[in-house]
């Protein structure tokens, strides 16, 4: 054993129905070795598949585990977030339930945490993906690094231990569009990376299309970076120069007694261009005022169905939610 503090797990469930079995014996095993205070949070985010029948069986023999269920779909950073509310742990872990997060890893973060680290987080230094996921990831991490205004660890997943303090400055975060990655880089605190292999899923196919990734990558730039605004105004100022350059072009020309540059192509790639700029620069903005509508509104996230086994003392008061006692 390393401590008697608490330590509660937090698992992410999306179309994971032939991993809990295989996830749930291996946590075991690696929480025993850790502390004798232990608890696994299950949260299944409206999973199509049969993911839900299979923990609400486990529940029954396993009484450290806690099975939470979503109204509907609202994705695996609100999943993370349901749990790390519902965890009472002195450290929480946050890991998806197809496996790519090693669980025997938690011992590591265990021990870093240990030795005065509020932060442990995984960092996914080989992949078993096929060249153009592992380019894409390559490429986004450093160009996301380089543009967020905060400090955010390259190849760094959601997959970490975090101190209850950490957990804590996240929960008090009112945002509704997460990310907790980039929440837990805003946190602080003293943090470390500890690199290793992410295998593929266990079970199942990938739920992430390329374009989900591309979507997901942009939602992540524009959430953490003001560098896409600041970019609508570089294109403003470099134009503005460009048409007064051209300007003074054809006033020399004129003066000069020679023909300036006419034709139809020469307006048409003037209006062009200055209409992808336009179109470029309201996009960018759409993005932005269209994450201010989310937030305004303020509306319940997430909703919850069903809380089965619920462990702690004061339990929270869960929009939607009915609480279930595991059966003996």
């Amino acid at each position: 054993m390393l401590t008697d503090k608490l330590v509660s797990v937090v698992v992410a469930c999306y179309k994971d129905e032939g991993s809990v079995s295989e996830l749930l014996e291996r946590l075991e095993r690696v929480l025993g070795s850790i502390t004798p205070n232990w608890e696994v949070i299950y949260v299944n985010d409206a999973s199509p598949d049969n993911a839900e029948a299979v923990l609400l069986q486990k529940v029954k023999t396993h009484p450290r585990l806690t099975v939470i269920s979503h109204s509907r779909n609202f994705g695996a950073q609100v999943a993370f977030f349901t749990g790390m509310a519902q965890a009472r742990g002195d450290a929480v872990v946050i890991m998806d339930g197809d496996i790519q997060d090693p669980p025997e890893m938690i011992r590591d973060f265990a021990i870093k945490w240990l030795e005065g680290n509020e932060v442990v987080y995984g960092i996914r230094a080989k992949r078993a993906e096929n060249v153009v996921r592992r380019i894409g990831y390559y490429l986004f991490y450093r160009l996301f690094r380089k543009l967020a205004y905060i400090d955010i660890p390259l190849d760094a997943g959601e997959f970490s231990l975090m101190d209850r303090r950490v957990v804590n400055v996240i929960l008090a975060c009112p945002e509704r569009d997460l990310l907790i990655r980039g929440l837990r880089a805003f946190a602080g605190f003293r943090q470390v990376g500890i690199p290793f292999f992410r295998p593929q899923r266990f079970a199942g196919e990938s739920t992430q299309s390329m374009l989900s990734y591309f979507m997901w990558a942009y939602k992540a730039i524009t959430s953490y970076s003001l560098a896409p605004l600041r970019m609508i105004t570089t294109m403003s100022i470099f134009f503005t120069l460009f048409l007064i350059i051209l300007s003074l072009v054809f006033i020399l020309l004129y003066i000069s007694g020679k023909d300036a540059p006419h034709g139809f192509m020469t307006l048409a790639m003037l209006i062009l261009g200055c209409s992808s700029v336009i179109m470029i620069s309201l996009g960018i903005i759409a993005e932005y005022l269209g994450r201010l509508f989310v937030e305004v509104k303020k509306r319940p996230q997430p909703v919850l169905r069903t809380i089965v086994n619920d462990q702690r003392q004061d339990p929270l008061n869960w929009p939607g939610m009915v609480s279930e006692k595991a059966d003996s």
